[in-house]
């Protein structure tokens, strides 16, 4: 499963009436492929996914594989807590043409190590696709323990993890106990560089929809070796990667992409606009601003 460095979990347009906006959908991927995307992520957490029906999401993957035209992988959320549905939508996902496919942890009925561990092979036999899994226990309710990764991780196409416990220890777990072909991604932006540190290979992002290009210029810092300027990077950066997520997610990114000319509509209930707490995220984006020349 190749990501690159930075996938972006994208997030849905909405038209007026609260409809996917395909036309936003096409300009906001071209925005993305353009700074610094190197893989898409469609339908999940931040693409507002529990407020998308089954055909919503089999015309989003449809529309965004047509658009990308292959160059670089679409990687469709199909996961859901529900085996079956899981199973039906990863299909749906690999006759449209998906590259890949990302599973979440089962959120809301809370199974236990050996439920996550059935859930997920179930699904894997029925797919070739690459399979990335996502966890996110502060979502899902459950953690998905290092054991039990590694375990996953001898399914010949379970391939990669989004990493979004925000434990390093965890994901370090993980890289030691899977083979080098397994790819362990950050499912937060704010730990991008120190996972990296500890072997890990990039970030499944919300904040690429903004600096895409600043993300991708300190992982190639890291990787080139110039670790005081990334790290100074990384600092620059983190007030911003805080701010995107100081609102539920995708509510702050929306904003942000709008103020700055991607028009990506509002989101669905029972989310809300953002609300006096915009204030504080401008002041965030403009001191950013401010510190571009750390990027230059």
């Amino acid at each position: 499963m190749e990501l690159g460095q930075i996938g972006t979990a994208m997030v849905t347009p909405f038209s007026k009436s609260g409809d996917i906006d395909f036309d936003l959908t096409e300009r906001l991927i071209e925005h993305l492929i353009a700074t610094g995307t190197d893989s898409l992520v469609v339908c999940g957490t931040t693409g507002e996914s529990p407020t998308l029906n089954h055909q919503e999401k089999s015309e989003l993957f449809k529309y965004a594989i047509e658009i990308v035209r292959k160059r670089i992988p679409v990687i469709a959320g199909t996961g859901t807590f529900n085996t079956a549905e899981s199973i039906k939508l990863t299909k749906q996902a690999d006759m449209l043409g998906a590259d890949g496919i990302m599973l979440v942890t089962p959120y809301y009925n809370k199974p236990d190590q050996k439920g996550i561990v059935t859930h997920f092979t179930h699904i894997a036999r029925e797919t070739e696709l690459p399979i990335l899994l996502y966890n996110i226990p502060g979502r899902a309710a459950v953690n998905m323990e290092a054991e039990t990764v590694i375990e996953l991780s001898k399914i010949k196409n379970i391939r990669a993890v989004k990493e979004a416990s925000g434990s390093l220890d965890q994901m370090s777990a993980i890289i030691s106990g899977t083979d080098n072909g397994f790819k362990v991604y950050s499912g937060d932006d704010a730990l991008t560089l120190p996972l990296l540190s500890i072997g890990g290979d990039g970030v499944i992002s919300v904040a690429s929809h903004l600096v895409g290009v600043e993300m991708q210029q300190m992982i190639s810092a890291f990787n080139s070796g110039a670790t005081t300027k990334a790290a100074l990077m990384h600092r620059t950066l983190l007030p911003l990667f805080h701010a995107v997520f100081s609102a539920p997610n995708p509510v702050p990114a929306k904003y942000a992409l709008n103020k700055m000319g991607i028009e990506t509509g509002g989101v669905r209930m029972p989310l809300t606009a953002f609300g006096k707490d915009s204030a504080a995220f401008d002041a965030v984006w403009d001191k950013f601003k401010s510190n571009e020349h750390v990027f230059q």
